[in-house]
């Protein structure tokens, strides 16, 4: 037998295992407290990763509301679909292929990139956000009737412009994310976003949902309501009129508009055009843009498309600036006044120019305005009578007034992207010559409506806002008001003594003035037109294009509202404010200020001419519905030998003059569109009624009702070349033949 280990040899290996399991003890303690102590939290994190499923559950995003609780900007409910990729048998490529076609179909997706999430290894794939109940009911048939494993939808919330462009620049609009981008949407984002809860369960080993596990439920805290000073209806007819009027007048760069109650800042609407749908903010829909990107391609046409993008999201009113021309004459005359400066007695000369220092400015009115008063002088615009009441202000005087109505700072709207006036870098004589009726320096529309607020509502100057108040909705339904926005006064610019003088002038711009044209039968409208030349641009490019205003207030006596209409670069032949500008703020006047409930006081004259609405006269005996017609003091005319009206021109509902024709048909008889609206316009009044009423037609005069009948047609409504019936009535608008092409 061979000798075993010695005694030595076995001690020795005794106590290197003895020392090898003290190293591997110490080292297993060592990782016990590296896992359970030291790193618990991380370990046990990871743990909950592997064995729980998150679901965000996304917050319902406020409202936006106008004043009157139409809900301007809403928060729809749909799903997001996603793939669990660990569910899927990837090695079963039927299975996958079934899947991704199935999709692919019914999210109008491309196949194979949802075939490639199907061969992911992870939990979550995102398939298509936000798709319609519709789409996701379609999907849940699939998946059951073809008993398909991986796929799943979750609750989410969409961002939904029920009026699609209305207001578009206030609202502004949200990302995928639903996170305010511009806007109220981005401004007030914190009110609006709510908080997401949290939805927490159980999963296996490949992420499928235990459904007997445990579950752990954190509501979602919704977002709160914003209320706009905005009124849908005002902001409806702005836009409406100021489209018409863009089109009309082929307004290169766009139109702009305000309306604005003048005692509190509250702005009723704010109109930039063009404009967009926030549904789909990246597209661009105004058909006067598209119609300017057609024949590009290529570069080109990624180039123009990006530029006018820009454009459309650009809200006019508050981002751009521009010469105010002498709409500005507003501040002007209540400097002047305020200060003693001028009065009711002063007379101007004006010989059709004026030289300061070295330069001789000329009056829009190249033979001049010769002897006239002050009132005179500010209802003819006369630039020469201006420069001189200027010079009486002085620089000093004029830069502090200028100042203190707020054009060198910004207004403080609660909506982003506001700039500020551009004032001169030196201001002397002949500066001040020129910023006396409104050039050579630039502010905001909003800043413009602001500062004529001031001049009619007692001198004060207020914070124009868009915002109301923040509600929160409460269980029943009702809402909370959680904060609410007051009227905010600067300062006093100028007494109510001055305001009161101020508003009465510029009354008379409209009722016998430049501003005619805005007159609104009824009504006393107050205002001052404009007509700047874009200088700059000139600079640039060697083309004068203009910008055409107009910005008043109504009643005349107690100002209530403010209006500002811009038309840019019209390029239809006409550029003056008081011929196109004037005429869409009347419009515009004359829908909202009974909406309003502002009540039209008429005289004897505008009683005797006033538009009335034509009743139903159909399924009436003749007998009957003529001597309804008789007491109305109408003229009618019978078509047919039957005894039941069957039919009418114009119809019921219509506008139309109390002197008008109305045909009444009988025995079957139907109104036959077999006559050719002439061509009116460049016609005098008369010379168009005439016209019109000798082809059987009735005629509706839309404008100043103390202009004369040798006024000119400017439009017309339907237009020159329709194909109408007998009685049908065509509208034309007319400017005053005399003082109303104002710079």
């Amino acid at each position: 037998m061979g000798k075993g280990p010695s005694r030595s040899m076995v001690r020795r290996s005794t106590v290197m295992l003895a020392v090898f399991a003290v190293a591997l003890l110490l080292w297993l303690a060592g990782m016990l407290a590296k896992y359970q102590i030291v790193n618990y939290n991380y370990y046990q994190a990871k743990a909950i990763s592997q064995q729980t499923m998150d679901t965000t559950l996304s917050a319902n995003r406020g409202t936006i509301f106008s004043r009157n609780y139409t809900a301007l900007a809403v928060s729809a409910s749909v799903e997001t679909v996603y793939l669990a990729p660990n569910a899927i048998d990837k090695t079963d490529t039927e299975l996958c292929r079934k899947i991704a076609k199935g999709l692919a179909d019914i999210l109008g997706m491309d196949e194979e990139t949802i075939y490639n999430k199907t061969q992911k290894k992870n939990y979550y794939e995102l398939v298509k956000r936000r798709i319609e109940s519709e789409v996701a009911d379609q999907i849940r048939a699939f998946v059951d009737e073809n008993d398909l494993p991986g796929i799943h939808l979750v609750e989410d919330t969409k961002r939904y412009y029920p009026y699609n462009s209305l207001a578009c620049h206030i609202l502004g609009y949200t990302g995928t994310d639903n996170v305010g981008l511009d806007g109220i949407e981005s401004i007030y984002n914190e009110y609006l976003q709510g908080t997401s809860g949290k939805l927490i369960t159980a999963k296996n080993a490949v992420g499928t949902e235990l459904p007997y596990e445990y579950e752990t439920y954190v509501a979602a805290e919704n977002g709160k309501n914003v209320v706009l000073t905005i009124d849908e209806t005002v902001q409806y007819y702005l836009e409406k009129h100021l489209q018409e009027a863009r089109v009309e007048q082929q307004c290169l760069e766009g139109a702009a508009g305000l309306v604005m109650n003048v005692k509190t800042g509250e702005i009723l609407a704010m109109a930039s055009l063009p404009n967009y749908n926030p549904n789909t903010y990246y597209t661009i829909t105004d058909e006067m843009v598209l119609a300017s990107l057609e024949g590009l391609t290529g570069e080109d046409l990624e180039k123009q498309t990006d530029s006018y993008r820009n454009k459309i999201w650009r809200n006019k009113c508050i981002v751009d600036t521009y010469m105010p021309g002498s709409t500005f004459k507003i501040v002007t005359i209540s400097m002047a006044l305020e200060e003693g400066l001028v009065s009711l007695s002063d007379t101007f000369d004006c010989p059709g120019y004026i030289t300061v220092a070295d330069r001789r400015i000329r009056c829009w009115k190249s033979g001049g305005h010769g002897h006239q008063t002050l009132a005179q002088a500010i209802q003819n615009s006369c630039n020469p009578a201006f420069i001189n009441i200027g010079a009486r202000v002085g620089t000093d005087l004029f830069y502090k007034y200028f100042k203190n109505f707020g054009l060198t700072e910004k207004t403080g709207i609660d909506l982003n992207g506001e700039a500020s006036g551009i004032w001169f870098s030196t201001f002397q004589e002949v500066e001040l010559a020129t910023a006396s009726f409104g050039q050579n320096f630039k502010i905001t529309p909003l800043q413009m409506i602001t500062a004529v607020a001031a001049a009619s509502n007692g001198g004060k100057l207020i914070t124009p806002h868009v915002v109301k108040e923040i509600t929160q909705t409460q269980e029943d339904g009702s809402e909370k008001v959680v904060k609410s926005f007051e009227t905010t006064e600067k300062r006093q610019v100028i007494s109510k003594e001055t305001s009161d003088l101020v508003c009465s002038l510029l009354e008379q711009v409209v009722t016998v003035g430049s501003g005619k044209n805005a007159y609104v039968k009824g009504y006393r409208v107050a205002g001052k037109t404009g007509t700047s030349e874009k200088i700059d641009d000139y600079n640039q490019t060697g083309v004068k294009t203009y910008i055409s205003s107009f910005t008043g207030f109504a009643p005349a006596d107690d100002p209530e509202y403010a209006i500002l209409v811009l038309l840019d670069s019209p390029s239809n032949g006409e550029i003056y404010g008081g011929v196109i500008a004037a005429p869409v703020a009347g419009d515009i006047l004359s829908d909202i200020l009974p909406y309003l409930g502002v009540q039209p006081q008429y005289t004897e004259e505008e009683l005797a001419t006033l538009d009335v609405s034509v009743t139903s006269y159909i399924d009436q005996t003749v007998e009957a519905a003529t001597a309804a017609l008789k007491e109305k003091q109408f003229k009618y005319k019978i078509v047919g030998s039957g005894d039941t009206v069957t039919a009418q021109m114009p119809a019921a509902g219509t506008t139309m003059p109390q002197d008008g024709t109305i045909v009444l048909y009988t025995g079957g008889k139907t109104p036959a569109e077999n006559i050719v609206v002439p061509d009116l316009t460049g016609y005098s009044v008369s010379g168009a009624s005439n016209r019109i009423t000798q082809a059987g037609l009735n005629v509706r005069v839309v404008g100043n009702e103390n202009a004369s009948s040798s006024s000119l047609v400017i439009s017309q409504s339907p237009a020159k070349g329709t194909v109408v019936a007998e009685g049908t009535v065509i509208t034309i608008r007319t400017n005053s033949s005399e003082g109303v092409s104002s710079m």
